[in-house]
């Protein structure tokens, strides 16, 4: 091994091996965010299932009470149809939310390997909300942890070292014993041949300069497009974590004004009803913001699962959480 072909070949396999580890990192942190992000859209789809039946429930008693109103001749059979319509659309939620939880069920158990089965359940998604404290100002070294950015880099110097094999192919590469040695060669063939033979090894670049040129060209321009793809790597990586900064603090922000929404449509609602049956208003009020507040609480658990869902992306975006290491912690400190 004159001229290091050896070497830089052991080099590159070495790097080769060690991109592979992050490749199987990365299909790990993406199989952890995966489930983390299915169970919680499960969750949100148990809330709003939830959401359907109690509103469904609440119709139904509305339309008894319409209807006993009908028959005694106070109201229409306008209000009765109207009220009628709001139980058919929530018992039309209430089948869809149960169809969209089997299906995010069997995708679940699917993504765990297992067959498709009922999922065990934790914590409700207002408990799961106290579970994260997102630090301030993480810092950018963490993305330097990143699996996807860690493989990009192993590979590009993996494929600087073939440059050096492709270098070395240029030189003369030397054997002089056989499988039985020098003597063995010296006695089978002769000093002829075995000079024959070595001026073979020493000449054979020099015939070969052009193509074992192009070899090197060819190498350098696929570390070229390696370089160009770990630089895409991490500027992506600083995309993704802004990204689910970003999505992290609007979504609490938004959480927090859907649940006010929620809490004023609910007071409408019942304010409304107390109106419609003491005369002061008609049924289409009624009707109005009953179907406001249905959509507030839905808005609502949807928007939380979103912000939870965007802290499972935070994780992920980091390459496996945001724990920062102490001499970073002492670092920023000072």
């Amino acid at each position: 091994d004159l001229w290091g072909k050896l070497r830089r070949a052991n080099e590159a396999s070495v790097q080769e091996l060690l991109a592979t580890e992050e490749a199987y990192r990365v299909v790990t942190i993406t199989l952890v965010a995966d489930v983390g992000s299915l169970y919680l859209q499960l969750r949100d789809l148990d809330n709003r299932l939830e959401i359907s039946q109690r509103t469904l429930q609440a119709r139904e008693e509305s339309l008894e009470i319409i209807r006993v109103r009908f028959e005694a001749g106070v109201i229409s059979e306008v209000d009765v149809n109207q009220a009628e319509i709001q139980v058919f659309d929530a018992r039309a939620s209430v089948e869809s939310f149960q169809r969209l939880r089997t299906q995010t069920e069997n995708a679940l158990s699917v993504l765990l390997g297992r067959t498709p089965d009922e999922i065990a359940r934790g914590l409700t998604l207002a408990e799961v909300e106290y579970m994260f404290e997102i630090p301030v100002g993480l810092p950018s070294e963490l993305i330097q942890r990143r699996p996807d950015v860690l493989q990009a880099e192993r590979r590009l110097a993996a494929q600087t070292a073939r440059i050096g094999v492709a270098e070395a192919l240029k030189f003369p590469s030397l054997s002089l014993t056989g499988t039985a040695g020098v003597s063995d060669d010296l006695t089978e063939g002769g000093p002829t041949s075995w000079f024959a033979g070595l001026g073979a090894q020493l000449l054979g670049p020099l015939f070969n300069a052009g193509k074992n040129e192009r070899r090197v060209e060819i190498e350098r321009a696929r570390t070229e497009q390696l370089l160009q793809q770990y630089e895409q790597s991490i500027l992506t990586a600083f995309r993704e974590v802004e990204d689910a900064i970003v999505a992290t603090n609007t979504y609490r922000k938004e959480y927090t004004a859907r649940r006010q929404q929620v809490e004023s449509a609910t007071n409408a609602a019942d304010l409304s009803w107390v109106r419609y049956e003491g005369g002061l208003t008609s049924y289409l009020e009624v009707l109005d913001l009953q179907r406001s507040q249905f959509s507030a609480e839905l808005a609502a658990s949807q928007t939380l699962q979103l912000h939870l869902s965007s802290i499972v992306e935070l994780y992920k975006a980091l390459g496996g959480g945001w724990t920062v290491p102490p001499e970073l912690a002492s670092a920023e400190a000072d």
